[in-house]
């Protein structure tokens, strides 16, 4: 019985810890020479690069051009995006 409780304690364990680290946005994409920035309104469904207001993580936004659901996008691309805004 104690053998099953710490298997199940530690699956908990590893399973939170994945599910954490899920909800944060990964570093912006630095490749060598250009620079990026947020764009919301821009995004397909599912798509979306970090949480939102209304999407729990990265990947989870409900609707195409959601408002508040974000992609990386290389720097002053975003003003020419139709619906695009820095964030």
């Amino acid at each position: 019985m104690k053998t099953t409780t710490l298997a199940a304690s530690a699956l908990a364990a590893v399973i939170s810890a994945a599910v954490a680290s899920a909800a944060f946005a990964g570093p912006a994409p630095t490749p060598t020479g250009f620079k990026f920035e947020k764009c919301a309104g821009v995004a397909k469904a599912g798509m979306n690069d970090c949480q939102t207001a209304m999407s729990s993580c990265a990947g989870t936004s409900k609707t195409d051009m959601q408002a508040d659901a974000w992609v990386y996008v290389p720097a002053g691309t975003c003003a020419k995006l139709v619906g695009g805004h820095k964030v």
